[in-house]
């Protein structure tokens, strides 16, 4: 992925080792990092920088992650991605509830972090990108268009929506459950082998016979591998 210049991002978390890590490899991305050691810090930081991405550690000693995303909800326009040693449904639910964007139970690799930061970026902020190029994909959120080898699909606007979450993504197990809550909404209540019916028409307008580009894990999901 191209580095984007003028991002911001605030690291909030009160293990230094977990901030410093962090906050190296994002800057060697090209990113512009801040980090705040607890969250009032971390509220006062983001009122003075505007972040586009808030990478937020929920178990802190006074106000703890969930206040904070309560608050920044409230006042900016961020993209909140939430970190958590639990894994508890209960705690995803009540970030996601409070307005975060997305989760990561740790401990998490830092490609996939980078991942979710730029799907974040793209869904929420798509004005930082123009066409942006994932091996033979290019994705030109601006258009809603996607080619593939120099080629425009012609999607629908899911299709549109389904391809480049899972390019955006690539490499990355996806399942059904996960799809259908980012392309479809937490609360879609269609039938139940949507995602499949998609996923065979994207196979066929790729030209994917072989299911080389959109690979099925039983058991798992689905993963876009690049080539």
């Amino acid at each position: 992925m191209q580095p984007i210049k003028g991002v911001k991002i605030l690291i909030v978390d009160d293990e230094p080792n977990i901030a410093q890590f962090l906050e190296l490899g994002l800057q060697n991305e090209g990113f512009e990092v801040y980090t705040a050691p607890d969250g009032f810090t971390a509220v006062t930081l983001a009122k003075q920088v505007r972040p586009h991405i808030v990478i937020l550690d929920v178990m802190m000693p006074g106000m703890d992650g969930f206040e904070v995303c309560r608050m920044l909800k409230k006042t900016e326009h961020v993209a909140i991605i939430m970190l958590t040693a639990k894994e508890e449904v209960e705690d995803r639910v009540k970030g996601l509830t409070l307005g975060a964007d997305d989760y990561m139970v740790k401990p998490f690799s830092f490609e996939e972090l980078l991942a979710r930061i730029y799907a974040r970026l793209r869904n929420q902020f798509p004005h930082l990108f123009a066409e942006v190029a994932y091996g033979p994909f290019r994705i030109d959120d601006r258009r809603k268009e996607i080619r593939y080898d120099e080629r425009v699909l012609e999607l629908s606007p899911t299709e549109y929506e389904l391809l480049s979450f899972m390019v955006v993504n690539h490499g990355l197990v996806l399942s059904k459950t996960v799809i259908l809550d980012k392309v479809w909404g937490y609360d879609f209540g269609g039938e139940d082998n949507i995602v499949e019916v998609y996923i065979r028409s994207l196979r066929d307008k790729l030209n994917d016979k072989e299911h080389r580009i959109i690979r099925t894990l039983r058991g798992s999901g689905y993963r876009v591998d690049l080539g």
